[in-house]
């Protein structure tokens, strides 16, 4: 790039000193929330997006998109106050709405993931549906209706929501709300045991129509395609067929009246009970349903996980399974008909079944219980969790899906690491097993145990992946042993409270523990002398890790403090006072400010950085800090979340909600709700772990665990919400052309003439124009392709990819007519000079670039293919030619012999 020359107003000197260290401590701290794993359904319904390739799924305060066709997952980057009720995707696919439990609602621009306009409903939201034109949004309230018109994502507006109407009848809370296919009309479903119609627009002579006869709650109501029946479905598994009622001869109706009903059909129909059907599910109730009005099918989700397929009006039954042990919370049918999606709010499962081949398209599930402990394998690419409930996850950091799952722990899993060579996976749990998992056959091949039972708390694992640590709760002591044998090598001892954190030096044969007796002891545990000598600390030490190059030592204790030590001369080097830092957050029993109130503040994880220049720090805390290590300052806070649902994230109380009874969050007011399973409590008083059912139910917002990504380019959290992934913002990537107002197609031409070929190159791309492309790239002098490709900035490299591949290609050039190009050698010598420059960056993104590789390698192949076909031909008319040359040479040697001879 050293042949790029630009203007600028700004002083460049001024950010460029080479003695300002603002620079690369600005690029340390540069990261970014990326996607959220370990957590695919909360609660509120999942929406599939127009194409039926993507599903959205509500994930706390946050909102999932799956999809389902590249396998990929993303998180987009908003945040709601509460965790989700309900949301909505219009049908363009351009504006969602996500409304959370207190109705405060967020209008997104969903394709530029951008939001636009904060709203306040003041009333819970149960349903939120765009109307098929696209039009009006309706939204219930209470037991009233609000319709709102669509505001426009093109434009900033000051107030872009505008109120239609408000609907009255209902006597009770709405369920639910379904447009007519003409969005003239929408019928509504209620606690009041019925469903009402009312129409967009005021009808003359029309009074909203009421659906009644069901004996419990109406959970929905659907329209056919034609709008000539409605089916209604009850909470007890009764589903009523609506038609038009025979005209009576004696109505009065008269013939001026059949202008009015081809207005407006729906409004104008006298609606009958033509059928009574019953799911005839004894113990069942259903929770939820959704219909396919092209196809007549109606899907129902059942309270003890079986869901039914059903072909109405027959109602015929097609098929019936069981996919999950808990109710099914929503169920979402794409356009076409094939894929269901299901979510469980108490299994946290996402589950998309395609029926007609009886398939999982998708099955995520999250932990069940918190999320304890990660770790990242030795490329980056994935990331190892644990949790209360005993499983060992498994997930991909690109795609964000969990693709294996170990259950063979039979209590909570405290400790994971991966080996740093091969593909192996240890966990230690409190049900007093350490196991080793075989992630190329995915099975436990190894589980090692102390000789009486205990409680293993934390785990490390021998840099040559040899020998494996595990430090207990119960019995103070550290046990070791062979991964090989599977036998025990050693029993350390010496603590005097329980082992709360192990460690392996990187480069030897060194071990270092924390314990809650207020001490890191290092142990030599290859050398016959066990003499330690222990760095005392002023309490509790919960937390430690080694500096990559094992010369510092970091820890962690209760009083908020981080020490550091070197490891050779046994001295502590520096104290970081960080209390004060991860203070932050009030609970709604705290009696004290969030300012003032820091104990119990503490980091229980700790991680360096590649550099070890600076160290990750997390605990019971909605913070996560970065520190710089060698001048012991804070870099940068990263709040975890900012869900309101969770305890510890308000800053200052709202005092309208402390009454003299205390907090209104703190009481239990289940005994309030309508329905008798609501109210039923069959919990233990105070369990605080292991049933998420307990009778205080708010979750904290904490971090149990941070790790580094060890390629330095992300780093994770788990966390409350479930297992949140940070990564280098790669927006800032600089592009100088970003500034060039004067970029034209002229000065593209000029610069091809200057033979300034990367400028020329860079321009065309900025541009997006194929044929100024193609004239740069030909331009380019063979001998500089090397040079080109070299400094070629990576964020326009998978353009050029598949550029070129486009070229070698014809089924994919879209924009070259289709027409080979005959520059082949000229191609070739293009994607060998940006794979060689390029290779390591594209081989850490290997997922990412993945379709622009899968494009490249069928170009190749189709080159090689037509170039092997034309070897071919030319081999045989070669053949031919030499034959009838020789055949000649005969016929005229046989000539001129006779010749002689005569």
């Amino acid at each position: 790039m050293s042949n790029l020359k630009f203007e600028c107003d700004c002083d460049l000197s001024k950010i460029h000193r080479p003695d300002a260290p603002s620079r690369k401590t600005f690029m340390k701290a540069n990261y970014k929330f990326s996607n959220l794993c370990g957590t695919v359904y909360r609660q509120g319904n999942v929406v599939f997006t127009s194409d039926g390739n993507s599903i959205l799924s509500p994930v706390g305060n946050r909102v999932s998109v799956f999809d389902l066709v590249s396998n990929k997952s993303y998180t987009l980057p908003f945040e709601n106050r509460k965790n989700i009720a309900a949301i909505a995707l219009s049908p363009d696919g351009n504006v969602l709405i996500s409304v959370d439990e207190d109705g405060r609602a967020l209008l997104v621009n969903f394709r530029r993931r951008a939001v636009l306009h904060h709203f306040n409903f003041k009333k819970p939201v149960n349903v939120v549906k765009f109307s098929p034109d696209g039009l009006f949004i309706a939204v219930t309230h209470d037991s009233h209706v609000q319709v709102w018109k669509t505001p426009n994502h093109l434009m900033r507006e000051f107030a872009p929501f505008n109120l239609h109407r408000t609907y009255t009848g209902h006597h009770d809370e709405v369920f639910s709300i379904e447009w007519s296919p003409d969005s003239k009309c929408f019928i509504t479903t209620s606690r009041d045991m019925t469903a009402r119609l009312f129409t967009l627009d005021p009808v003359e002579g029309f009074r909203p129509k009421t659906f009644a006869g069901h004996r419990d709650v109406v959970v929905n109501a659907y329209f056919t395609s034609d709008s000539k029946m409605i089916y209604t479905v009850s909470r007890d598994g009764a589903v009523f067929t609506w038609k038009a009622k025979a005209k009576d001869e004696g109505s009065g109706e008269d013939s001026d009246s059949s202008v009015e009903l081809t207005e407006n059909i729906v409004a104008n129909t006298r609606w009958g009970i033509a059928r009574r059907s019953y799911f005839n599910q004894p113990g069942t109730k259903v929770v939820c349903t959704t219909f396919h009005a092209p196809s007549n099918m109606l899907v129902v989700g059942f309270s003890t996980g079986v869901f039914g397929l059903w072909e109405m009006p027959e109602f015929s039954n097609i098929h019936t399974l069981s996919i999950s042990q808990e109710k099914i919370s929503s169920v979402a049918i794409n356009a076409s008909g094939e894929w269901l999606a299901f979510g469980a709010t108490k299994l946290g499962q996402l589950l998309v079944w395609e029926w007609k081949s009886e398939s999982y398209i998708l099955k995520q599930q999250g932990h069940y219980f918190d999320m304890n402990t990660l770790s990242y394998t030795a490329d980056g690419q994935h990331v190892a969790t644990g949790g209360d409930d005993g499983k060992v996850k498994v997930w991909n950091t690109t795609s964000g899906f969990c693709f294996i799952t170990f259950s063979e722990h039979s209590a909570a899993v405290s400790a994971i690491e991966f080996a740093k060579q091969g593909q192996v996976l240890f966990s230690a749990s409190l049900d007093g097993t350490v196991r080793a998992f075989d992630l190329i056959r995915y099975r436990n091949f190894r589980t090692f145990t102390s000789p009486s039972p205990v409680q293993f708390s934390s785990l490390a694992v021998d840099p040559s992946g040899e020998v494996i640590a595990a430090g207990s709760t119960d019995s103070f002591q550290i046990f070791m042993w062979s991964v090989q044998t599977g036998k025990l090598l050693d029993v350390l001892s010496g603590h005097e409270g329980p082992v709360s954190s192990l460690a392996f030096s990187p480069i030897g044969n060194v071990l270092a523990s924390a314990s809650w007796d207020k001490t890191v002891r290092v142990w030599n545990v290859f050398d016959r002398s066990r003499a330690v000598e222990p760095f005392q600390l002023g309490a509790d030490v919960i937390a430690l890790a080694f500096r990559p190059d094992g010369k510092e030592l970091a820890a962690s204790s209760l009083d908020g403090q981080i020490a550091f030590w070197d490891v050779a001369l046994g001295k502590q080097t520096t104290l970081i006072e960080g209390r004060k830092d991860i203070s932050g957050g009030r609970k709604a029993d705290d009696r004290r400010s969030a300012a003032n109130s820091s104990s119990g503040k503490c980091f229980n994880s700790l991680a360096y950085t590649a550099d070890g220049s600076c160290l990750l720090a997390g605990g019971n805390s909605k913070y996560v800090v970065l520190y710089d290590v060698r001048d012991g300052v804070m870099i940068k806070k990263y709040q975890i979340s900012q869900n309101l649902s969770l305890d510890g994230t308000e800053e200052f109380l709202d005092s309208r909600r402390v009454t003299e009874a205390g907090n209104l969050d703190l009481i239990d007011d289940r005994g309030d709700e309508s329905d008798l399973e609501d109210r039923l409590d069959n919990t233990l008083p105070g369990a605080q772990r292991g049933d998420l059912s307990k009778r205080r139910y708010r979750q904290e917002a904490r971090t149990k665990c941070v790790r580094f990504s060890p390629t330095g380019t992300s780093w994770a959290a788990a966390s409350t919400e479930g297992l949140l992934l940070y990564a280098l913002d790669e927006a800032l990537t600089f592009d100088p052309f970003d500034l060039d107002m004067e970029l034209t197609p002229a000065t593209v031409r000029a610069a091809i003439l200057r033979r300034e070929s990367l400028t020329a190159l860079i321009m065309a791309f900025r541009l997006n124009e194929r044929p100024l492309i193609r004239q740069a790239y030909e331009a380019t002098p063979r001998a500089d392709i090397a040079l080109v490709a070299r400094q070629l900035p990576v964020v326009y490299l998978e353009k050029m990819l598949r550029f070129v591949a486009d070229r070698l290609d014809p089924s994919g050039a879209a924009g070259v007519g289709g027409t080979r190009s005959p520059h082949l050698e000229f191609d070739l010598l293009w994607i060998r000079a940006l794979l060689f420059a390029h290779g390591r960056y594209l081989r850490d993104r290997s997922t990412e670039y993945a379709s622009a590789f899968r494009t490249v390698w069928r170009g190749l192949v189709d080159a090689e293919q037509n170039i092997s076909k034309i070897c071919n031909e030319n081999t045989a008319t070669l053949s031919f030619l030499i034959d009838q040359s020789k055949t000649r040479e005969n016929a005229e040697k046989s000539t001129d012999s006779v010749a002689v001879e005569a």
